[in-house]
């Protein structure tokens, strides 16, 4: 069978022209092939390199093949070449004591099989092959041809005395004329009366049917084309497609395998190369722009000397467009999947990525030129790892691939200049998204979308009670009974509410982590929840300490029968915690404070908002509140209010498409790392954040003011009550933290070792973390949640 073809039928002159074909050989004669081919190399191939080395590689696979058979070693790399060509057609065909004679003298010494071996010759170079002639066309043969598609003999001709058969396929009935037995036709390959350079299946079919509509018609019989079984299927429409060819090269090392930069280094020290030229190619440009993975085919080779001296060919290679990465938030992986194959059999798995991500500085060219690849020693990424390294892409190489790009299957030249434009888009949108800073569109919520689908907690069914404090506003607590340690109570800061610690966007949350360690988790929602309708009315941090904390610590101890319980706290949750307890709270064993303390110590700018009294400005204007949440319905106000946002100082490795983000680092200040959140949580933000009130603003801008803990009438109420801090209490910071910083809870923590048992107490500063990603981040249940249950367990009965 035909495998593969090259057209090289374009020609000045017709009879020039010729296809090859790459043929397979029947397997029956696999046994015979290795020393056949072993002797004819030596007598009459020819081999199109040269070199020492390259004479050990050739003679050591043929006697892999030799000793293995033929699908392995030099027979496996075999290419069998198959012509179709134009000879003189001047052979003769007759008959001899009953049999089928030939008479063609010097048939395989025409000019044009001369220019057959040549372009044979010139395929096989390019392979670094040895060529083979057919082992039958030799001197000691008279250069005989063998050939599967024998045409002529009773040719097509106007009359008798040029061929056999006339224009219907009838024979002619003398030596000369045009006269016919009206009854005897011959329909196959023998009426072609001249080469075709190409398989003659189509031309034998189409000339064979023609007779056969002629004779009917003379005959006045009536043929019925339809098919009796089933309606023809129809075809599949041909889609518009899109394709361009990359090329890339660099260092790769087998030495390093746990580091991209090092192999690299590695690499060029070894003056270990790695290159390849793919052709990357979507059938349908449709589905590419739609599909979320950008799906793509990639062919080519692959020149790696540390894998083999020879290219590798590539095969089942994929590659995915501006995948979203779902664990980094504005990021986006270009991801490249392939097989490579060596000429001497070997299969290697490549895997690699390119990182779209607008860090610091310039990098949009950095970011879509760099590719860190890793290679494995099979056929899968399960396969051993052999390697790593990192390509790049020249600028010359990159000019030239920008003039590769072609579209496929196009009707006419608008949908070709359409699918251009879209495919640019694509890459030019995504691009602009990721770097163009404040100029790039913003994400939104829109409320109108169907709600986002929710995964199961995997900490049983909440039990939820609502109740009173003493001036009458509703609170609400929601218990996960996940066994008898604790009972613990979990409070949020402003602008939120619990669902901080129970969110679904984290693979695992905080209710989850000590339902599954044996706690009785309560997630307390004070007047400050965005769930709750207390947050829309006014009211300060002492409200929160001295009415909603003794109400549900009471609440808790009622329906568990719990003499005390303990407490995690989070941000003005934490700070209203400490004015409760030094106000009297009863009934608390043991805290764990996150991001909070007695002492206040603010950033920069913070200070000089406070120092400006902002907040009272913006009461002073009639501004009641202030909110993260935003959507598609925002009014004009909101809209202009956004706008202004994108120009408020925010470091640029925190900047996003975001609208919740920049409303958030107003309100607050930075308060997460965008590199501890995943991309789902990133989405919900207008989930997380919500509406704050002035009046709780004003109270914490007194704090600020004042470096440590005051009344909502600035009074210094609270710290002359130290003694009553003489519980356990574990200290939770960001090291990043822009809303509070460290240096605040390092003081408290030295003011409290001072006052009382410094066993008490332990305090710890988390690396890359900001303020509240020390509770959704990412990674939190790794890097923060064990410090919280150490605490927690040592006081958990």
């Amino acid at each position: 069978c035909i495998t593969g073809i090259i057209d090289a039928r374009e020609q000045p002159q017709l009879d020039d022209g010729m296809v090859i074909e790459e043929g397979s050989i029947p397997g029956a004669f696999a046994a015979l092939l290795p020393k056949t081919f072993a002797v004819a190399s030596a007598l009459i191939g020819k081999d199109t390199d040269s070199g020492v080395a390259d004479m050990v590689q050739e003679r050591g696979r043929e006697l892999d093949s030799l000793v293995r058979g033929s699908y392995y070693g030099a027979v496996h790399n075999t290419q069998t070449f198959l012509v179709m060509t134009h000879d003189d057609a001047a052979g003769r065909l007759y008959l001899e004591e009953d049999r089928v004679r030939i008479a063609w003298p010097g048939v395989g010494q025409q000019p044009i099989f001369e220019k057959v071996n040549e372009r044979l010759e010139q395929a096989t170079r390019s392979l670094g092959g040895t060529y083979l002639k057919n082992p039958l066309s030799t001197k000691l043969t008279n250069h005989d041809l063998i050939t599967v598609h024998p045409l002529g003999g009773c040719v097509m001709a106007e009359s008798a005395e040029s061929g056999v058969v006339n224009h219907k396929g009838q024979v002619f009935s003398g030596d000369a004329g045009t006269a016919v037995y009206e009854d005897l036709y011959v329909c196959d390959g023998s009426i072609i009366p001249r080469p075709l350079g190409v398989n003659p299946l189509l031309t034998i079919s189409a000339l064979s049917e023609r007779c056969c509509v002629l004779l009917a018609m003379d005959r006045g019989w009536q043929i019925n084309y339809d098919l009796p079984s089933a309606p023809l299927s129809p075809s599949e429409p041909l889609r518009t497609g899109i394709q361009f060819t990359e090329t890339m090269c660099g260092h790769f090392s087998t030495k390093v395998k746990d580091d991209y930069e090092r192999a690299e280094e590695q690499g060029i020290e070894d003056d270990s190369t790695f290159q390849f030229t793919l052709t990357i190619a979507s059938r349908d440009l449709e589905h590419m722009l739609n599909d979320p993975q950008h799906p793509a085919r990639m062919t080519g080779t692959v020149t790696a000397p540390a894998l083999s001296a020879d290219p590798l060919m590539v095969t089942e290679g994929e590659i995915n467009l501006f995948v979203e990465d779902p664990d980094h938030v504005g990021t986006r992986h270009m991801r490249y999947r392939m097989k490579m194959s060596s000429e001497e059999g070997r299969v290697y798995y490549f895997s690699g990525f390119k990182v779209i991500h607008d860090d610091r500085g310039v990098d949009l060219w950095s970011d879509t030129t760099t590719l860190y690849i890793t290679i494995y020693d099979g056929d899968s990424m399960k396969s051993p790892e052999m390697g790593k390294g990192i390509l790049k892409i020249r600028p010359s190489d990159f000019m030239r691939q920008l003039t590769t790009m072609q579209v496929t299957n196009s009707e006419s030249v608008k949908e070709y200049l359409a699918a251009k434009v879209r495919f640019g888009r694509l890459f030019g949108g995504v691009l602009f998204e990721t770097y163009g800073g404040i100029f790039a569109g913003s994400n939104v919520f829109n409320p109108d979308t169907p709600p986002r689908k929710r995964r199961l907690l995997r900490a049983g069914v909440p039990q939820v009670y609502l109740f009173n404090t003493s001036d009458g506003v509703q609170l609400r607590l929601t218990r996960y009974q996940g066994g008898k340690k604790g009972p613990v109570i979990l409070s949020h800061g402003l602008g939120v509410s619990s669902l901080i610690y129970s969110t679904d966007t984290i693979e695992t949350n905080l209710v989850e982590y000590l339902f599954a360690h044996g706690f009785d988790v309560w997630l307390l929602d004070h007047r400050a929840s965005i769930e709750l309708p207390a947050s829309a009315d006014q009211f300060t941090a002492d409200d929160i300490a001295t009415k909603d904390y003794p109400a549900a610590v009471d609440k808790v101890r009622e329906l568990t029968g719990a003499e005390s319980v303990q407490i995690v706290a989070h941000c003005i949750g934490s700070t209203t915690l400490f004015m409760s307890l030094l106000d009297g709270l009863q009934g608390v064993r043991s805290a764990v404070s996150s991001q909070g303390s007695l002492h206040i110590v603010a950033p920069t700018a913070t200070r000089i908002k406070c120092g400006l009294y902002l907040p009272s400005f913006m009461e002073a204007l009639s501004i009641d509140s202030l909110t993260g949440y935003v959507d598609t319905n925002a009014n004009w106000v909101n809209r202009l209010y956004d706008k202004c946002l994108k120009l408020y100082p925010i470091e640029d490795e925190e900047r996003c498409r975001s609208l919740v983000c920049p409303r958030v680092a107003f309100m607050y200040g930075q308060l997460y790392e965008h590199d501890q959140l995943n991309t789902a949580t990133h989405d919900a933000m207008h989930e997380l954040f919500g509406i704050a009130n002035i009046s709780t603003f004003n109270h914490l801008a007194m704090l600020v003011r004042a470096g440590h803990l005051v009344n909502a009438r600035g009074e210094d109420v609270y710290l002359p009550n130290l003694g009553r801090l003489a519980i356990p209490i574990a200290f939770i910071h960001g090291a990043e933290n822009e809303c509070f910083l460290p240096e605040g809870s390092r003081l408290t923590y030295q003011l409290l070792r001072e006052t009382h048992d410094k066993s008490l107490y332990n305090r710890h500063v988390i690396p890359n973390y900001g303020h509240i990603d020390c509770i959704f981040g990412k990674n939190a249940a790794r890097d923060v949640y064990p410090l919280i249950l150490n605490h927690l367990a040592a006081t958990a009965t």
